[in-house]
């Protein structure tokens, strides 16, 4: 152990840091060109890296020598600091800032050699570059099913690392849904507008301690050169119905100003059809349900940037969207005894809007890396949806119907969010350390309400047992401070981050009364060292918190059916966890990911069933202990410089323990998945792609999942130089992936076998406009709240 600390006091005595800025012509900072440290005299690369938003880089573990900087970016002529010599021991150097000026040639074409690997391992995150998998014609949602770890749920709901206490960004940014409408969301946006995605298992202290399970943020694309540049996409595709889209991506950059907009829009027609068979003491009742939602889909981004000064930026953005969905739905049920059979008719018509304003102010205090950003954020989401239930019964071996109950409703929800966020950046001159801290304050207002009406003698009349309202009011309080140093090839952060939360649910029809109020600590440490170039180990351990999602406490009782309801629990209280994660990488392979989650109170979907009236309701509870443990191992390989292959393979240990009624119940499972993807580079810019993935039986909270996997096909054509890409693919070739699934405990006995339209056709047209080259977009911030709106 000396041996090892004296080598690497050594080796950070004699290495030190490279750092500086890139300014354009007009003196204003270049997010995302690339710095060049070269050595010289031979002008050899020693490193590379692409500068932050606010322009700088910074070069770690510098050895002994004489260097100089270069600045590169498409559309600028370089610049090449002056030669600067780094000695033994010596303090931090910084390059004086290098200004690009832009070139008014036209260039051609630029080829790039290298590509980024499908998986980049860093301290905290793992990053899934999208533009390396075969995503021709998916949606954000099926994107999101080829990163290591998540999987989808039977009601399409997103799981990661086992667990659905999980936050989804956008940029960095919370969506402000959860459930059904952020499910909805991720359809309608489409693969080509991703960029990339990370995984995020144990979040740093700056960001919300929501998520017990971690964080999946999606960057999506934006330009970066002067001018007007962007992407157009159209895709259509069937499968049983027809479905399209088309989305466009622009950005004009022009001086101190940068504009910004996205715009997608849909229309899927699909279906969905559920057999559910129920044990029922002697009697076993089959219900087949069947939902044909036709939905349009509008989502819009619109924003800008204005540099003030070379030190001061500001920012805006608008986002929103709109939906409609008109669904006919039916479902009928056989039962065994002499009950004979019901049969729903349930047409449905349902409207989703959602508008979020985003105020960002950065100031960089100096160029040694100090900074203070601030965000103001507002955001609306409201909801509605009316629906009919219209139950016949038929006698046993009768085709005679029978009128057995009329019902309507019309439901309502608005959730309102307003949010304040400073954070603010620490580098210490003459040292490896670096501090951050931050502070934020959120305050949430959720009103919904449901009425149902009950046909007698021709007249609606109000059904007052079903008739409900629900107002929910939360204040969360929250300050972090995190401290970070990089030695040598040892690099190590520590962060701790408060939050206090007071909350009142009250319902008016009820008289339920539910105020909370806690106050949580959430420590976070993260190591990652580097034995090489091509070898990377890290380890990071958290503890983090899941509130319920709003809809989740509205005591609302929703039919499915006559015999299948869901209801919320304003009780629900927030689930813990205590998470660890190490990841050992080599070049691009991720040899070895191992992941620990431990959850109390997990929140989880609970069947209740009364066999008197043979109504099963779905609940969500506290699970008392949740446990996952898992094995990740995958990659990417070059067989041939015309065949390259992506594989992965999860093995996982899940294990649910909790008291249902006051019975004990225990569910365990070992558990493993593969995916495989292989890409072709055919003559005359053709490409093919295979790629096919398999999941084995599996725990999801109370649920036995069975087995599911697919096959899919792709042909890729480049064109016009490769500034336009034409797509064809056949997903789940053979019509295996569905969700089929069992609970088994006290006096359930369910099964679920839940098809989709998961086998379709799609051909998608992507065009780059202007010289296409893009970047992430600024992140802006909110945090937890965003992540728990839903029906």
């Amino acid at each position: 152990m000396l041996f090892i600390l004296s080598g690497l006091a050594q080796r950070t005595q004699a290495q030190t840091t490279v750092s500086g800025t890139v300014l354009d012509q007009a003196g204003q900072l270049l997010a995302f060109a690339t710095a060049v440290l070269l050595q010289l005299p031979d002008s050899a690369i020693a490193n590379s890296q692409t500068t932050t938003e606010q322009g700088a880089y910074a070069f770690a573990s510098v050895p002994p020598g004489r260097y100089c900087v270069k600045a590169l970016l498409l559309s600028y002529a370089s610049a090449r600091s002056a030669a600067f010599a780094v000695a033994p021991g010596d303090h931090p150097v910084m390059v004086p800032p290098l200004r690009l000026t832009t070139v008014a040639t036209a260039l051609k074409e630029v080829t790039v050699q290298g590509r980024p690997p499908v998986l980049e391992q860093h301290a905290d995150r793992t990053v899934l570059n999208v533009d390396r998998l075969s995503t021709a014609g998916d949606n954000a949602l099926e994107v999101l099913k080829k990163a290591p770890g998540v999987q989808l749920d039977k009601d399409d709901h997103l799981i990661y690392r086992g667990s659905a206490g999980i936050n989804v960004l956008i940029d960095g940014k919370l969506t402000y849904m959860s459930g059904e409408a952020l499910t909805s969301y991720l359809k309608s946006l489409p693969a080509s507008a991703i960029s990339q995605i990370e995984l995020i298992p144990n979040p740093p202290a700056s960001m919300d301690a929501a998520g017990t399970a971690g964080v999946l943020n999606i960057r999506l694309r934006r330009n970066q050169l002067p001018g007007l540049n962007g992407t157009a996409t159209v895709s259509a595709g069937y499968g049983r119905y027809e479905k399209g889209s088309a989305g466009t991506n622009l950005t004009y950059n022009v001086g101190k100003v940068r504009l910004f907009t996205r715009l997608d829009a849909g229309r899927y027609n699909s279906f969905n059809r559920l057999v559910l068979v129920r044990h029922i003491r002697d009697t076993t009742f089959e219900q087949v349900n069947y939902w044909r939602p036709l939905s349009q889909d509008l989502n819009y981004t619109v924003g800008a940037d204005f540099a003030l000064t070379a030190r001061h930026t500001l920012g805006v953005q608008l986002r929103g969207s709109t939906g409609k969905t008109t669904a006919q739905t039916t479902s009928e049920s056989n039962a065994t005894d002499a009950a004979g059979r019901l049969r729903l008719d349930n047409p449905q018509v349902g409207h989703d809007a959602n508008f979020g304003l985003n105020l960002n102010y950065c100031w960089a205090l100096d160029s040694a890396g100090r900074e203070l950003t601030t965000d103001a954020d507002y955001v609306r989401y409201t909801t509605d949806k009316n629906q009919r239930f219209s139950n016949v019964a038929f006698g046993p071996d009768s085709e005679q119907a029978q009128d057995a109950g009329q019902l309507r409703s019309a439901q309502s929800s608005e959730v309102t969010i307003r949010a304040l966020k400073a954070d603010y950046v620490h580098p210490f001159a003459g040292t490896a350390w670096r501090a951050e801290a931050g502070a934020k304050i959120s305050w949430v207002t959720t009103r919904s309400a449901i009425q149902f009406d009950q046909l007698r003698a021709a007249e609606w009349q109000l059904d007052p047992l079903r008739t409900n309202q629900f107002q929910y009011d939360e204040t969360i309080s929250a300050a972090y401070f995190s401290l970070s140093i990089t030695l040598g090839h040892l690099e190590l952060k520590g962060g701790l981050r408060g939050e206090q939360t007071h909350s009142l649910g009250e319902s008016a029809t009820t008289s339920q009364r539910v105020p909370r109020d806690y106050f949580q600590l959430f420590p976070s440490l993260f190591a990652s060292y580097k034995f090489s170039e091509q070898d990377q180990l890290g380890v990071s351990v958290s503890r983090r918190i899941t509130r319920p999602a709003y809809h989740s406490l509205n005591p609302f009782l929703f039919y499915t059916d006559a015999y299948t309801a869901l209801q919320g629990n304003p009780f629900l209280a927030p689930s813990l966890s205590r998470s660890f994660v190490l990841n050992y990488l080599h070049r691009d392979f991720q040899v070895l990911s191992l992941s620990y989650l431990l959850e109390t109170n997990a929140m989880n979907q609970v069947v209740y069933q009364d066999d008197q009236t043979k109504v099963t309701t779905s609940i969500p509870q506290n699970l008392d202990r949740a446990v996952t443990f898992s094995l990740t191992s995958g990659g990417h390989t070059d067989i041939t410089k015309w065949w390259g292959t992506d594989n992965q393979l999860i093995g996982s240990y899940n294990e649910v323990q909790s008291r249902i009624e006051n019975r004990p119940v225990r569910l365990t499972r070992f558990a493993w998945s593969a995916s495989s993807e292989h890409t072709f580079t055919l003559p005359r810019h053709f490409k093919l792609q295979v790629d096919g993935n398999y999941n084995s039986p599996s725990v999801y909270g109370l649920f036995n999942m069975k087995a599911s996997g697919s096959f899919n096909l792709g042909l890729k054509k480049q064109l016009w130089a490769d500034k336009a890409t034409l797509s064809l693919k056949m997903r789940d070739l053979f019509y295996t992936d569905r969700f089929r699934s069992s609970v088994v405990y006290n006096n359930v006995n369910m099964t679920w076998n839940n098809q989709y339209e998961s086998r379709r056709l799609t051909l998608t047209f992507t065009c780059k406009l202007g010289s296409g080259k893009t970047q992430a977009r600024r992140a802006v911030g909110t945090s937890d709240e965003e992540g728990r709106v839903g029906h």
